[in-house]
């Protein structure tokens, strides 16, 4: 039996685990998927003494460890490079190779909810492991991106890497993350995307945007996916805005993850009933 992991800390909030394993279960494949909580201090030993084991076929990475497992890898490929986070690892016989499918299942997500990127204007909060490769992706499209985060310092140097990239296909701007920019920002933003773990369980009852400042004109992109309507996409539905929850970039990330694994196409439906039945939905 092949064995592939969550990696993160904490990770007891996840489904991946049921959807993973029902997906295996549904192809017929000898494979496991399971959680394994690991701390910062932690992460070197468990790729170095778990992940390289030849019963270990590979690892989904989340916070805190996107950025920092590509450090503690083989190779990682150009998406990865150039996005500067990994959250799929694949063991090739004891050499580690890092993917990352959080800005295709992003992006993915929005245009199967049949978003036009083209030319929009789009406000991301963060500047993390997903944030990083959200930007890239929508980079790629968009009109223009903002990003936002606590610290001003990490969302200028990733709105730096993303003009770099994008040249001068879309203007990129960075700001710290207040009320002050937010209100600034929405008021212009056809799209906003959250990349924070705020409102995540279990901290359900917190949101990175003050219900005032959103208004109907705005799609509202939530990448946290527990609870499947978080505070923030409840919120927007009242001011009218449309709501995307982050569980159908769970599962497409999660079905890109899935073939780089085994080879095989991901029962996507499946995938999604099972995350929604998990989180109640």
């Amino acid at each position: 039996m092949k064995v592939c992991y969550l990696i993160g800390y904490p990770v007891g909030h996840s489904v991946s685990p049921a959807m993973h394993n029902a997906a295996f279960r549904k192809l017929g494949l000898d494979y496991r998927y399971e959680a394994a909580s690991v701390e910062p201090g932690s992460l070197a030993g468990f790729l170095n003494g778990v992940l390289r084991g030849p019963t270990a076929r590979g690892a989904n990475v989340t916070i805190p460890h996107k950025i920092s497992a590509m450090m503690e890898i083989d190779a990682v490929d150009e998406s990865a490079a150039a996005i500067g986070a990994v959250n799929t690892i694949v063991n090739d016989g004891g050499v580690l190779r890092g993917h990352n499918t959080d800005g295709t299942g992003a992006l993915r997500a929005l245009k199967e909810s049949a978003v036009n990127l083209t030319g929009s204007r789009v406000l991301l909060l963060g500047a993390g492991g997903a944030a990083r490769a959200v930007a890239h992706a929508v980079a790629l499209e968009a009109g223009s991106l903002t990003i936002l985060n606590r610290s001003p310092r990490r969302a200028v140097e990733l709105a730096e890497t993303i003009r770099g990239k994008a040249g001068r296909r879309v203007e990129v701007a960075a700001a710290p993350l207040d009320e002050a920019h937010l209100r600034e920002e929405l008021g212009r933003a056809d799209i906003l995307i959250n990349a924070t773990p705020v409102g995540m369980h279990p901290d359900v009852e917190e949101t990175p945007v003050p219900k005032r400042l959103l208004h109907g004109d705005l799609l509202v992109f939530d990448l946290v996916y527990n609870p499947l309507r978080t505070r923030l996409l409840r919120e927007a539905e009242e001011a009218g805005a449309e709501a995307l929850s982050g569980v159908e970039m769970l599962v497409y990330q999660g079905a890109e993850a899935f073939r780089l694994w085994t080879g095989r196409e991901a029962p996507l439906d499946l995938m999604r009933r099972v995350a929604r039945r998990e989180l109640g939905g």
